[in-house]
């Protein structure tokens, strides 16, 4: 084990010199060739929590790592790289005890299995890549197998997908976390029945799954349990965000470590993540850079921007992780924007025009960088909203200016 290990700090290093990256999914990689069974054997003695969900997970990691509070030794995936040879290469890279680790949806059973996590966390399940993550209940009933005999399930109490893998769990914390999203919870996860939703409330009406008792709800921007209740002052904007922080805060007042407050305090200080709604001026204009990967997340940040009239700049890719079929965008409303100035760039960017254009939202094409497209607009505020590779490339072209 301590060759592969030296190993892959060595191909994660030469990694970080050429690639400017983290080098954790190199590092990983290596690991894994030289010794298949590294993960298991690098988790053994360690605290680890694990959380995974369609949308919220690397936000949910930050946040709780923030939550810990900078004094506490936490290892975990920054860069957002959730896959098998990313969390290797995290566990390879530091002997730190205490790791939290977000997880892709398709590598939670695995990554279960192999780190043994005293908690795993679940944000959401809904229709994401179309080419990996098709049926919602696949993901569920995958899920459902693999929590068998965890610990502890921390998990939001309004999505019926995720309360039935939950259940699997020796024990549950419910947060209310909400969301707007429920066109992938019509269906019971359980039974195939028709799940029926009378205002936050949901069941099946063929079987006894139904929404839990919430341990921890939010009412507005204040979070509350039975004895608890704080304040959530976030700089990340948006109702989602202030979810990810009750499933973080909630998380963190599990581990005993961290005061409520406290933790309130160190979440309400997290700026951006991964570059998720980062704020930086670039050409003469202030932008504010947003990920939206999936119908879930855009009818949230359609939301978020509902008041906004900046000019927006979408760029749609459909290159690997982002999944090669992105007819998803039908199964979004762009109405909202009509009336903005929008830009439309990316590898897909005909298909963003023409489903902008059935909803009759008028937009230009400008093929190149994103700084050609700034040319187009007047300086100040732009948001600009990409897919997954097309918000990496957004972050990458602007961080290097």
């Amino acid at each position: 084990m301590a060759a592969a290990r030296c190993a892959a700090r060595a191909a994660g290093a030469l990694s970080r010199r050429l690639r400017d990256g983290s080098g954790l999914v190199i590092g990983g990689r290596v690991l894994l060739a030289v010794e298949p069974r590294a993960v298991s054997e690098l988790s053994r003695d360690r605290s680890i929590t694990l959380v995974s969900g369609t949308n919220g997970k690397s936000t949910t990691t930050a946040l709780i790592v923030a939550a810990l509070g900078h004094e506490a030794q936490v290892a975990t995936n920054r860069d957002g790289a959730n896959t098998a040879v990313a969390l290797a290469g995290v566990l390879a890279s530091t002997d730190v005890r205490r790791v939290v680790l977000e997880v892709d949806e398709d590598w939670l059973p695995w990554a279960v299995r192999e780190t043994r996590p005293e908690v795993v966390v679940l944000t959401n399940l809904s229709r994401d890549q179309l080419t990996r993550h098709h049926e919602v209940g696949a993901v569920a009933a995958a899920w459902r197998s693999g929590l068998a005999g965890v610990p502890l399930v921390i998990a939001n109490a309004d999505d019926p997908a995720v309360v039935w893998a939950a259940l699997a769990g020796r024990r549950q914390t419910w947060v209310a976390a909400g969301g707007h999203w429920t066109a992938d919870s019509l269906v019971c996860p359980a039974c195939a029945g028709r799940c029926i939703r009378s205002g936050p409330d949901w069941a099946c009406r063929s079987c006894d799954l139904r929404r839990p008792s919430p341990d921890w709800w939010l009412d507005g921007r204040v979070l509350r349990n039975a004895t608890i209740e704080v304040a959530l002052v976030l700089d990340l904007p948006g109702r989602f965000n202030v979810a990810n922080a009750a499933l973080a805060i909630a998380t963190v007042h599990h581990a005993g470590r961290v005061s409520v407050q406290d933790a309130a305090d160190r979440v309400g200080d997290v700026h951006s993540v991964a570059g998720r709604f980062e704020r930086i001026r670039f050409h003469g204009h202030d932008l504010r850079i947003m990920l939206a990967k999936n119908p879930a997340g855009w009818i949230e940040l359609l939301d978020l921007m509902a008041g906004d009239r900046y000019p927006l700049v979408l760029v749609l890719n459909a290159e690997g992780v982002d999944g090669r079929d992105p007819s998803w965008i039908y199964d979004v409303s762009f109405a909202p924007l009509r009336g903005r100035t929008l830009i439309v760039q990316g590898r897909r960017a005909t298909d963003l025009l023409v489903r902008l254009e059935h909803d009759e939202v008028a937009a230009t094409h400008v093929p190149g960088s994103l700084a050609a497209a700034l040319w187009k607009l007047p300086a100040g505020r732009v948001d600009v909203v990409g897919n997954y590779t097309a918000f990496r490339n957004t972050v990458r072209e602007v961080r290097r200016a």
